[in-house]
């Protein structure tokens, strides 16, 4: 096989591959293992056909209507298709698929299945890193292997994990289902908070030699975007996207040629992605119209909107950026927010204006070992003209992380304080 063909071939796997197993999912009653299952089988029979016969003018509809085949055959094996007919009529006598230009009914179908299986891979039954792990695997496309190495960890270590999950929503029987209204805010926030440690983890990798997982960050945007269109009247949804927008667009200025890590301030601004900031900034507006202003995603992406708006560093509004924090702290109360409102306290009024803060800060437990913390000490103290205690703040704080890009940022700074 060609290496174009191959790519050609991974792509339409990630594109089709959450169809799949959405559709098979509901066929098979919400056993999200088995449809997974045949979704890999029928990929396989594309991979024996395909290269040696030509992939088809609609790949897509080739490989639903092989799909759906093999789980008919699934139901008719175990003996369900009497009491099922009537609810699988149009499944198990299947008409021709509408072709592309004609098939708005199927893709609305599609969609609401796509919306099923993002609830059900995210259910609260799962744990957090069970939660990002299934959803990579099923609606991101992502092998084992890719997740893994995503989040560098061993690939058996995350096939457990995908496994287990797997188990856990078939033994507590997790209808295939958008949870009824009544439900739906705390299972939607489930939702948003898998889709966003899914983009924090490629936006500032927590270990390994990158700076960022740019593949993390694009599938993260690309759910929440798919979230988006299925619920658009939910302003949280709004404010997460308009979040990820505003923050995936400072991408191209975030690193160098040799992917060292640039710092804000020296960030070249004329490389970040002014459309996709002009994306960011339409769905906040529209978050706000929808009454989510003191949503916690919806704060948080203004914040970034005060980054967006500043062409240039000093045009910066920091004071406006603080008083966010600072409603975003009644919402969500979090030292590490606190900390991020000393540090717009710090750049609006000087570092003497948010140092007590910051001493106060470091009181709390909870950041006892927290890298920004002594990260943010060694930058005040080093404007306070305190540079002994600066210098071993920013080593301190080179300790505490596990990214090895941000620790030689973090140990080149040190070296840089005048004492």
């Amino acid at each position: 096989m060609d290496n174009a063909l191959s790519h050609r071939l991974d792509t339409l796997w990630r594109m089709e591959s959450p169809v799949l197993i959405a559709r098979l999912a509901r066929m098979l009653e919400g056993d999200v293992g088995r449809a997974e299952e045949l979704a890999q089988d029928t990929w396989l029979a594309a991979l024996e056909r395909w290269p040696a016969q030509g992939v088809p003018d609609n790949p897509g509809a080739w490989l639903m209507t092989t799909a759906r085949n093999r789980a008919i055959d699934v139901l008719r094996q175990h003996q369900r298709v009497a009491g099922q007919h009537a609810q699988y009529a149009s499944e198990l006598e299947p008409q021709p698929l509408p072709s592309p230009d004609d098939s708005d009914a199927l893709q609305d179908d599609i969609g609401d299945d796509l919306l099923r299986l993002m609830f059900v891979a995210c259910h609260p039954v799962l744990s957090p890193d069970a939660r990002v792990a299934l959803t990579l695997r099923l609606l991101g496309g992502l092998t084992t292997e890719e997740i893994a190495r995503a989040f560098l960890q061993p690939e058996s270590t995350i096939a457990q994990r995908i496994v287990r999950a797997k188990r856990t929503l078939a033994a507590r029987e997790v209808p295939f289902e958008v949870p009824r209204q009544a439900a739906l805010p705390e299972r939607l926030a489930s939702v948003l908070e898998v889709i966003y440690l899914i983009f924090n983890e490629g936006y500032a990798a927590s270990a390994g030699d990158d700076w960022m997982r740019p593949a993390l960050c694009e599938e993260a945007v690309r759910l929440g975007r798919v979230l988006l269109h299925r619920l658009p009247a939910w302003p949280q949804i709004h404010g997460l996207v308009a979040l990820m927008e505003l923050q995936a667009s400072r991408a191209a200025a975030r690193v160098d040629a040799h992917g060292a890590p640039i710092l804000l301030p020296e960030q070249d601004r004329t490389r970040w992605d002014w459309l996709q900031i002009a994306r960011g900034q339409a769905a906040l507006q529209q978050a706000i119209a929808l009454g989510g202003g003191e949503d916690p995603y919806v704060l948080q992406a203004a914040i970034a909107a005060c980054h967006a708006r500043a062409r240039r560093v000093q045009d910066t509004d920091w004071a406006g950026m603080a008083a966010l924090y600072q409603r975003l702290a009644r919402q969500q109360p979090s030292p590490v927010i606190e900390l991020n409102r000393a540090v717009a306290i710090s750049r609006a009024d000087g570092a003497a204006a948010a140092w007590p803060l910051v001493e106060r800060l470091a009181q709390d437990s909870r950041l006892q070992d927290y890298a920004p913390l002594a990260a943010v000490q060694g930058d005040l103290l080093a404007q306070l003209g305190r540079g002994e205690e600066a210098r071993a703040a920013f080593l301190r704080a080179a300790g505490l992380t596990a990214n090895a890009r941000e620790k030689a940022v973090l140990e080149a700074r040190a070296a840089a304080v005048s004492t």
